[in-house]
């Protein structure tokens, strides 16, 4: 080689004045190419830089140095190392060897067609196509749930190491999911940022506007339905209005091979999002003893605030911090099942059985159960490990919750089909009745006084289970801001927020002929910060919501006497039909969802969480 390269760097140029030779260059080249052993290149750099009276003299040297690497390169690292060296092979990060059939239902056979161009089968699909597809799908998964998720919820009944509260918690989705079924009700109130995440095969043919048209379907089901509108526009820095549409939707394409269009279809609500975590570590993480200590100290950091059970992701290294979040999305909506269950030298992606199968049994150990304590914190659990930069280590965690809505669409010659969810969930309801499912309940009256109703539940332990009928006051994040500000500037709080308890919610839109639209809680710790100033004023002394707090909280009820509710985080649907029998408006009406209303309950199901003597059910697992 050294020969060869001298010989290059002092061969003349032979008079050419319109070609210019760097032998420097020429030769540092040269060596990337032996080392590759790429003839066709090395031809082509011969060739360009007019040496081609030297190709056959460095054909006959590259044949000797490949035989010479081959006879030194004896043991199985080195010829690794000079397999990396030598050749190029492509390895698809996500490739998924073991992806299993999906069942797909059959929505339209419109909207699509087949041409031949130079031989190749082209699919044209029609902008109708795509907007018909994205309003299937995002009415689909706001009702309706996927069999398997059904029957993990079937499994906690019949499981008899489940704790009472995690039998009670299930019972209620299940029967939650069999009223959202109707399509009426949506499954939960926060019907979630729309996502949409294609692959369009070389051989579609749209019109190119596909964003575009997938958004007016995705518009269309939340404006033609029940579902709520949770998207703000901000107007400038500080000020925001409602998009009355629940638009922009988020829309990514990617291109792939073929002549099919395959989608995933995702509703992504605040509770849920809110609990996608990115950890930056290092090496010294990739050890048993550090990883099951991190993961253990982490997971239980998610509390119950986005309505467990959860189907729990966890990404171990990514080549960046966004693709390490993007795999937790797709992990935890199981799009990523298929994957490999062990590594290779090229960096393909792999789920770690074993490791799930740790993480699994930690989060049964943990007591947290589903959302008052048990064993049912999460169905099941993906640990997936990914490539990485050596000088990163990227840790993403995250959950899909009990509304657990997402299905895979496609387009192919035949039509229009989408993941078949399960239309008719009240095959997976028990013969059994709520009283064999939990302890005594005690019914409160709301429409005694404050001062009666604290008084009966200072006798409740934490955990006791309760019944609500009355009247409650329905506040959230906008309209906890306003009465802040009316506090701050000395207009004191209004009575109907001293003299009820405060519910954490917002509504979905009301169906013709209900009372309500589905109206579950929403995350309690978004309003921490206005529990002590609000109960110094006399103000929100029993707040009812879901998931865990802050210790703010449990000082001040300790402090001024008050309470925090938990209510089951998930059966929306069931809350509107069954226990939810007037709905006003009390204040600030332009808020839209985040007015304060007035609400009528009857046997509004709840547990005590944190008392007046500062107990809180969540202490053990805060951290």
């Amino acid at each position: 080689m050294c020969y060869l390269i001298c010989c290059l760097r002092h061969y003349p140029n032979n008079g050419r004045k319109n070609e210019t030779f760097n032998s420097d260059i020429y030769a540092f080249e040269l060596i990337k190419i032996v080392l590759r052993q790429n003839l066709l290149v090395l031809d082509a750099v011969l060739l360009t830089t007019g040496q081609r009276l030297m190709r056959r003299a460095a054909q006959g040297l590259l044949r000797g140095l490949q035989q010479h690497a081959a006879a030194s390169f004896s043991q199985p690292a080195e010829r690794e190392v000079l397999r990396g060296l030598t050749s190029f092979r492509y390895q698809d990060v996500f490739e998924q060897p073991n992806k299993q059939p999906i069942k797909f239902r059959k929505v339209s056979g419109d909207f699509v067609s087949t041409t031949t161009v130079n031989g190749k089968e082209i699919l044209q699909v029609e902008p109708e196509g795509l907007t018909l597809l994205a309003r299937e799908a995002m009415v689909d998964i706001a009702h309706l749930l996927r069999p398997g998720h059904l029957q993990q919820l079937r499994n906690i009944l019949d499981d008899p190491e489940a704790s009472a509260n995690d039998k009670f918690v299930a019972l209620e989705l299940l029967k939650n999911a069999n009223i959202a079924a109707a399509k009426v009700l949506p499954g939960c109130q926060d019907t979630g940022t729309a996502i949409v995440m294609g692959k369009r095969g070389q051989y579609v043919w749209t019109d190119g506007k596909d964003e575009e048209h997938l958004s007016q379907g995705v518009g269309k089901a939340y404006t033609e339905t029940n579902l709520r509108y949770s998207q703000v526009a901000p107007q400038d820095m500080f000020t925001e209005k409602n998009t009355g549409s629940n638009l922009p939707a988020q829309i990514e394409l990617y291109a792939a091979p073929g002549n099919q269009y395959e989608m995933l279809f995702i509703a992504k609500g605040g509770g849920s999002a809110n609990k996608t975590m990115l950890y930056q570590q290092t090496k010294a993480l990739l050890n048993p003893k550090a990883l099951e200590a991190f993961l253990d100290e982490k997971v239980k950091s998610l509390g119950t605030a986005a309505c467990p059970p959860y189907h729990l992701a966890v990404v171990i290294g990514g080549l960046s911090a966004e693709q390490n979040l993007k795999t937790v999305k797709m992990a935890s909506c199981r799009y990523l099942d298929g994957l490999a269950t062990s590594g290779n030298a090229d960096g393909r992606a792999f789920r770690d059985l074993e490791w799930e199968e740790k993480v699994l049994n930690m989060t049964r150990k943990m007591g947290i159960g589903a959302q008052f304590g048990g064993k049912y914190f999460c169905h099941d659990v993906q640990v997936i490990r990914m490539p990485r930069h050596g000088a990163s280590c990227p840790v993403g965690i995250g959950v899909s919750c009990s509304a657990d809505r997402q299905a895979v669409g496609k387009i192919t010659s035949e039509g229009l089909f989408l993941e078949e969810l399960e239309r008719n969930p009240d095959k997976y309801l028990p013969e059994v009745t709520e009283d064999k499912l939990s302890a005594e309940v005690v019914k409160v009256d709301l429409n005694k006084p404050m001062d009666h109703i604290r008084q009966q539940l200072s006798q409740c332990p934490i955990r006791t289970r309760l019944s609500l009928t009355g009247t409650l006051v329905v506040a959230r994040d906008i309209a906890h801001a306003k009465l802040q500000e009316r506090l701050a500037s000395g207009q004191g709080l209004p009575q109907y927020i001293k003299d009820h308890i405060i519910y954490y919610a917002g509504p979905a839109k009301t169906p013709e002929g209900y009372a309500s639209g589905s109206f579950g809680p929403t995350t309690a710790g978004r309003m921490d910060s206005y529990v002590d100033p609000f109960m110094a004023a006399g103000g929100s002394m029993v707040t009812l919501a879901k998931g865990n707090r802050s210790r703010v909280v449990t000082n001040a009820c300790k402090k001024y006497g008050g309470f925090y509710l938990g209510s089951i985080g998930g059966p929306a649907a069931i809350l509107a039909q069954d226990c939810i029998k007037k709905v006003e408006v009390l204040e600030y009406p332009e808020l839209g969802m985040e007015a304060i209303w007035k609400i009528e309950v009857e046997n509004f199901p709840a547990f005590v969480v944190v008392d007046n003597k500062g107990n809180d059910f969540f202490a053990k697992w805060q951290v």
